[in-house]
C-alpha cells in the first residue's frame, strides 16, 4: 500500500472505513476522501463527480461516476455560508447516510476500488474559499463517525469544522 506524502498525498489506509455488506464478497470496505479536480491523480482511488456541472476543462484522467444526489442545489449558492451549509446539511439528513453508502458502495462495486475521492471545484488553498465537499465530510463525520480525508496540497494542514 501507498504511503501519504507531499509528492502525491496518498492515502495510506482507510480513514472512512464504513463496512458495507456485499452478498459475493461479505464485508467490504468504504474509504472515502476529498479532493478537487484540477488536484486529484488516478493513484489516490476512483474520482467522484459531487457538482451539479462536469469540468468544462480537460481532466487527464477519466471521470465515469457522478452522485448528483451530492451536489448542492443551485439556488445555495446565492446564500451565505451558514445558510447554505444548514441548507445542505437538511438535505444530507433527508437524504440519510444509509443511502448515501449505498450510493458510493456501488460505484465501489463498479470500480472494484474502495478508495472513492469526491471531487469539486474549490481550491481550498486559498482560504478565502470553502466547498461543499468538506460540509459532506463534516456531515459524514457527525452521521457515521468516520472522518473523511481532504487529499490534495493542504492534505495534512486542512480541517474545515461544521458550522452546526
Amino acid at each position: 500500500m501507498r504511503q501519504a506524502g507531499a509528492a502525491g498525498n496518498f492515502p495510506a489506509a482507510p480513514v472512512c472505513a464504513v463496512p458495507l455488506q456485499s452478498a459475493k464478497n461479505g464485508v467490504r470496505l468504504l474509504s472515502l476522501f476529498t479532493n478537487r479536480y484540477q488536484e486529484f491523480r488516478p493513484a489516490q482511488g476512483v474520482p467522484v463527480r459531487i457538482t451539479r456541472g462536469a469540468p468544462r476543462f480537460k481532466l487527464p484522467y477519466p471521470l465515469a461516476h457522478s452522485v448528483r444526489e451530492l451536489a448542492p442545489r443551485g439556488d445555495y449558492f446565492d446564500k451565505p455560508r451558514p445558510e447554505f451549509t444548514a441548507a445542505y446539511r437538511a438535505d444530507l439528513d433527508h437524504l440519510g447516510s444509509q443511502t448515501v453508502a449505498e450510493l458510493l458502495r456501488a460505484i465501489a462495486d463498479a470500480s472494484g476500488d474502495h478508495r472513492l475521492v469526491l471531487l469539486c471545484f474549490e481550491d481550498l488553498a486559498d482560504p478565502a474559499q470553502w466547498c461543499h465537499r468538506r460540509i459532506f465530510a463534516a456531515w459524514w463525520k457527525d452521521t457515521t463517525g468516520d472522518d473523511v480525508r481532504e487529499l490534495g496540497p493542504l492534505s495534512d494542514q486542512y480541517e474545515q469544522g461544521t458550522l452546526m
